[in-house]
């Protein structure tokens, strides 16, 4: 975890069940690293939670599959007569009685 993230007030909780055997390998983590089971959960909950976001916005290809999605995106838009005529044309809503 981050020094800025250290030094802010905890505000809120976070409760969790776990099983015995769950517990104690926790535990015995925490202690392996020289911290409370709280500060161990924490942090590592938080790793793991950024890393799951950061999933989500950054993506890795190989080269060609690289050049094929940045192809995708420069190529211009395809065109779809029937839609644009939809959205551009008065519907039956729009008609004046």
């Amino acid at each position: 975890m981050t020094s800025a993230a250290n030094s802010k007030k905890r505000e809120t909780n976070l409760n969790i069940r776990v099983t015995p055997q769950q517990k104690q390998v926790i535990t015995q983590a925490a202690q392996l690293k020289h911290t409370t089971v709280s500060n161990f959960v924490l942090e590592q909950a938080f790793e793991a939670a950024q890393d799951v976001v950061l999933e989500q916005r950054h993506f890795i290809l190989a080269d060609d599959q690289w050049k094929t999605f940045c192809d995708a995106l420069e190529a211009a838009p395809r065109q779809y007569p029937k839609l644009r005529k939809l959205l551009t044309e008065p519907g039956v809503f729009d008609k004046k009685q």
